[in-house]
């Protein structure tokens, strides 16, 4: 079958006209649909890393990295950016090599269309032109033909009655004739005409013309072709790069480890301390059968209170402790000199008797509300590590185990410096050499001041490399001593790691009946009124276990410098902003904090006081009451 729409479909030129317009209609929907498909795949490609991002695993926690399972959800959420990224790819390719080469094509494919058929028309044109041209010669030949009959009976008739009106007749039909013949002459013509015409028509220019079309749609259909194709392969080129970010989210999943994660779990919070021992059993009922003197009462109380102190270890001491350093002596005058440095120095140690009893104190603290000895005992235990002397670098407020990973770690790296150190002070002894053997390439002793460097950063290194050490060693001694010297407790808090802090707290308890005195010396008391103290105290102790940090009255500015010497002090600077806790009760001394963490007395002479308006009025309050 002859697929030629020349030979086919010489007839078909309205319904050829009809068929390109809607292949071309089709082009531009078919490009419409590549854009469209682009933006699908750009705007998933964007949600796509919008929802990685927004999953992301924030580092505010640093041992999320430690988990494999969060390992394995920032590997898959970075496989899917990698599959975003790919998609991106493919809407760029899809935009711009496929929907804007079809827009450009269709718009020529339209100019050549429009040309093809324009072509068409003129040669239509021609043929109906020559069509009507031949109608013409042959109705004028036809009307001729009948008229030269018509003169003809009539000459005819008229020669019989009348021979002269006859030959006027006669001439009048021959000139009917003669036109007659010159109509058939021309009507020839016009036929010849006409058949050379439709014959180039039809044979010739209409084949030709449909051939032009017919090669354009072909084009037009196989470029559709070609952009399918140049779609579907920019596709198939992703599918590797999407295949492998599948792959790897296959392998991140297999790679998470439960039981790995769970022993990490140990590993973060283990604190080392041993579950607690059973409660022994205290007898009361024996104090009631049996009439007892106020010295009696006191000794058993006392003995009681020795085996709660076994649950509690650190709480009852830290509130004795810190009550006991509580400013009570007249502050030092404020400098006149130049140098309130040197004043300061020579006043900050207050006469010894001006300190109130610890009878009195303890009487006052104990009448006082609920709130106000919370938030005493509060302060007390805030501020006792810093005056023991308790350091952050030995991680002493780490649990144990704790305590001897953060070491192990720091000894690490303090090798790691060490070998680094060691390595450059090497080399740089390998460059005096070579320049003591070869004075002109250097001057050795230019090398003297970074080999002294050296050697002090080593010492330092090695200082820090042995005081880790020991502090290990005596958390390795805390831990293998802690089984069978562990007493009964509740919530680990029973277990102590040796720091500096706990060795004075020792220090500090072991102290014979007849020394109890403050730590400045400045009173002394006898035991009775610290067992009466501690009786008192139980009825308390619940209540510190809230922690919960003292409201802030107001600011203060530091107008000298203040170095805090003694205990319950705070050192401060010139023009040093600090927070108020507590107003000056009339004693001279005022208590603040710095950072939240350090808080103690200064003197209310040294600073500028700028309370809130609501905590003056408490304050007032509190003086009257």
């Amino acid at each position: 079958m002859s697929c030629n729409w020349g030979t086919e479909l010489w007839d078909q030129f309205d319904n050829l006209e009809k068929h390109t317009s809607w292949g071309i209609d089709f082009l531009e929907r078919y490009t419409k649909f590549v854009k469209e498909r682009a933006d699908i795949e750009l705007s998933y490609a964007k949600q796509i890393r919008s929802l990685s991002k927004k999953f992301h695993l924030k580092r505010s926690r640093e041992d999320d990295s430690r988990f494999t399972w969060c390992v394995a959800f920032a590997a898959t959420l970075q496989q899917l950016n990698d599959m975003a990224a790919q998609r991106e790819d493919l809407a760029d390719c899809l935009h711009t090599q496929i929907a804007c080469d079809l827009t450009r094509y269709t718009q020529e494919l339209k100019a050549e269309r429009k040309t093809h058929f324009q072509d068409g028309r003129r040669a239509q044109q021609h043929i109906e032109s020559s069509w009507k041209q031949l109608e013409s010669s042959k109705r004028r030949f036809e009307r001729d033909c009948k008229e030269a009959e018509r003169a003809q009976h009539v000459s005819d008739r008229i020669e019989l009655d009348n021979k002269a009106d006859g030959e006027k007749a006669r001439q009048a039909a021959q000139q009917k004739q003669q036109a007659a013949e010159e109509s058939r002459k021309e009507y020839v013509t016009s036929l010849n005409q006409f058949n050379q015409d439709q014959h180039q028509h039809y044979r010739t220019l209409v084949p030709v013309i449909y051939q032009r079309i017919q090669d354009m749609e072909e084009r037009r259909i196989e470029r559709i072709a070609e952009a399918m194709r140049s779609a579907a392969e920019s596709e198939r080129k992703v599918l590797p790069a999407a295949s492998r970010s599948l792959d790897a989210m296959m392998d991140a999943a297999e790679s998470i480890q439960p039981r790995k994660d769970t022993g990490h779990v140990v590993e973060v919070y283990k604190s080392g301390f041993d579950p607690p021992g059973d409660v022994e059993f205290e007898d009361y009922s024996a104090n009631m059968r049996r009439s007892i003197s106020e010295s009696s009462y006191l000794d058993n109380r006392a003995e009681g209170r020795k085996h709660s102190r076994k649950l509690w270890p650190f709480l009852r001491k830290n509130k004795l402790l810190h009550l006991l350093s509580s400013p009570r002596q007249p502050p030092p005058p404020p400098p006149t000199s130049p140098s309130p440095g040197e004043v300061i120095n020579s006043s900050q140690s207050p006469p010894t008797g001006s300190r109130e009893p610890i009878t009195q104190r303890l009487s006052d603290l104990m009448s006082s509300g609920s709130r106000t000895r919370k938030q005493c005992l509060r302060s007390l235990k805030r501020g006792l590590s810093l005056k023991l002397g308790s350091s952050v670098t030995d991680g002493s407020q780490l649990p144990p185990e704790q305590r001897r990973k953060k070491l192990l770690a720091r000894i690490n790296s303090i090798n790691q410096e060490i070998q680094r150190e060691r390595e450059q002070r090497d080399a740089l002894l390998k460059m005096r050499e070579v320049y003591e053997r070869s004075p002109q390439m250097g001057d050795a002793r230019s090398l003297e001041p970074r080999l002294e460097e050296v050697k002090l950063n080593l010492q330092r290194l090695e200082e820090e490399l042995r005081r880790s050490q020991v502090w290990l060693s005596e958390t390795d001694g805390g831990l293998s001593d802690h089984g069978g010297g562990r007493q009964s407790g509740g919530c680990g808090l029973n277990s102590q790691a040796t720091t500096p802090g706990s060795n004075s707290l020792k220090q500090l308890n072991n102290r014979s009946p007849a020394s109890r005195e403050s730590p400045d010396g400045s009173y002394t008391e006898d035991q009775a009124a610290e067992i009466t103290f501690k009786s008192r105290s139980s009825e308390f102790d619940d209540d510190f276990d809230d922690e919960e940090p003292l409201p802030s009255i107001g600011t203060c500015k530091s107008l000298y410098p203040f170095q805090g010497q003694n205990e319950g002090t705070l050192s401060m600077v010139e023009g040093e902003l600090l927070s108020v806790v507590e107003e000056d009760k009339g004693d001279g001394w005022t208590r603040v904090r710095r950072n939240l963490e350090e808080e103690g007395y200064v003197p209310t002479s040294y600073i500028k006081v700028f309370l809130d308006g609501s905590a003056k009025g408490f304050a007032q309050t509190s003086r009257l009451v």
